[in-house]
């Protein structure tokens, strides 16, 4: 929380913002001015302090503008209320009116937190702002109204929001998996991607139909709770880029960044930290088409996130922590022509060429993924024939089941899917039959599993018997789990 202090005292006029205010506080001086003015005030001709404490906390934005407005009209004896335990925030317009501002959520969700009940925040702001309950929201237009609400004369009406979060919200989704035809195999493998919100890597020649399967796993996902809802939401609203027709994000993030993006867009960072790509896939799907043409760094710095749930971004000014808890979902070619094993194009390729393109993605970075799956050539056979094919909607029913037994099981624990689940809980929520534990012993032996892997390999057994609504890990969910596995191409 910012206190805005202000004081008037006698000497030269000026005012002068203290409190490490960047820029476009600065620059709230002219504004705020202007808009006292405007509004039908006087402006003090008298030496004007604005503090912004704490006095150590970088301030940045206009949401200052506001409360630096109130401030100077309440020591200059033109507003008599008493707004000491009030949260002002917005930016102003030249003529008094209050503009849209940016991470109104988190900061009315902080305001809540600290015990502060009553808030002033932009028009445009409210639905927003409304999405916490517990505090008294008042939609302000304008300094002159807000004013005139202080001292009685005329009140702003309380805002209320009307979100109903138990309204199913209709689903509608560019790519749904009835587009595409063939691919069984790959299509049963998003399934079980999505059901525990596994990462996945798809791999096949160019055309194949990767990049749609992909667009295609927003529309099976389980829908946002109303937490996971507020979570992302908040992340949108500080970045600025929460829809002009929805105060909320309902349905779950998908990114899709181009290989050229650097670390600190992905990661997240700048002079003062933003959220990067992954922060603002959290609770959804982050897709990276051309595996292997993304840099060697950037790829790298996907292992801590991928593990943490979070991301930390360090500077010498100060560091944040974001969110990331983002499913990953990558599509790469079998080798730089795209041919490699196609049964119709010839590969120009040579082995070293082909095992230098695959050595782009690390070890490490390959055991944090779980699901492998190949995306083949499609025949005309399977392009052309007229079987009815299985909709986006019958797969996301099943998806939901699974993701609702797993809600009940992790209840009070912190976890919300399989793929959250650490080496500690997997032995006590991935009971074995012992078939099952004999296959699991001979895999580790032949495809040399590290203790990671073996951990995934479990957790994805899991899911699919999550699937078929088994309490216990059969042999052949371990069968279907160890075929997803990574396999060597050279």
């Amino acid at each position: 929380m910012v206190e805005v202090e202000v004081d008037i005292s006698p000497g030269l006029p000026s005012f002068t913002i203290v409190g490490l205010p960047d820029k476009a506080v600065q620059e709230a001086r002219e504004r705020v001015r202007s808009a006292i003015r405007n509004s039908g005030y006087k402006f003090p001709t008298r030496r004007i302090t604005v503090n912004l404490a704490p006095a150590d906390l970088k301030k940045e934005g206009p949401a200052y503008d506001l409360p630096m407005a109130v401030g100077i009209l309440a020591s200059s004896g033109q507003l008599a209320a008493d707004v000491s335990h009030t949260v002002f925030l917005g930016e102003l317009s030249l003529d008094g009116k209050l503009r849209h501002t940016n991470g109104v959520l988190p900061m009315v969700a902080l305001a809540h937190e600290k015990g502060l009940p009553t808030l002033f925040v932009p028009y445009d702001d409210a639905k927003e702002a409304g999405l916490v309950h517990g505090v008294q929201i008042f939609p302000t237009e304008s300094l002159t109204q807000l004013a005139v609400h202080l001292m009685g004369e005329v009140l702003i009406p309380e805002y209320h929001s009307d979100i109903d979060w138990y309204q199913e919200p209709h689903r509608q989704y560019s790519f749904d998996l009835a587009y595409i035809k063939g691919q069984e195999h790959a299509k049963r493998a998003l399934e079980v991607a999505a059901a525990g919100r596994h990462n996945m890597l798809m791999c096949g020649p160019p055309g194949s139909g990767k990049t749609m399967l992909a667009r295609s796993l927003p529309s099976i996902l389980p829908q946002l709770t109303m937490e996971e809802a507020i979570e992302v939401t908040k992340i949108y609203s500080v970045s600025g880029l929460l829809p002009p027709d929805s105060p909320v994000m309902r349905e779950r993030p998908f990114r899709s960044p181009h290989y050229t993006i650097s670390q600190a867009g992905l990661v997240g960072g700048g002079q003062w930290p933003r959220p990067g790509e992954i922060s603002l896939s959290h609770h959804g799907v982050l897709f990276l088409d051309e595996f292997p043409e993304f840099g060697h760094a950037i790829l790298e710095s996907l292992r801590q996130p991928i593990e943490d749930r979070t991301v930390t971004v360090s500077r010498a000014r100060g560091s944040a922590t974001f969110p990331a808890s983002f499913m990953l979902t990558a599509a790469m070619n079998p080798c730089p022509c795209g041919y490699y094993g196609d049964p119709f194009r010839e590969c120009k390729c040579s082995a070293a060429e082909i095992s230098r393109y695959h050595k782009r993605i690390s070890g490490p970075l390959l055991d944090r993924i779980d699901v492998f799956v190949d995306v083949p050539h499609v025949d005309y056979e399977k392009l052309t024939e007229n079987r009815p094919v299985e909709t986006s909607a019958e797969v996301h029913r099943r998806v939901e089941v699974a993701h609702a037994i797993q809600t009940e099981r992790f209840q009070g624990t912190g976890l919300r899917c399989n793929a959250d689940v650490t080496a500690r809980e997997v032995r006590d929520l991935c009971v074995v039959e012992p078939p099952a534990q004999s296959l699991l012993r001979a895999a580790m032996k032949q495809l040399h599993l590290t203790a990671r892997a073996f951990h995934r390999v479990l957790k994805l057994s899991r899911t699919i018997a999550d699937l078929e609504g088994s309490d216990i890990i059969q042999a052949y969910h371990v069968a279907e789990a160890l075929q997803y596995r990574h396999k060597e191409i050279l």
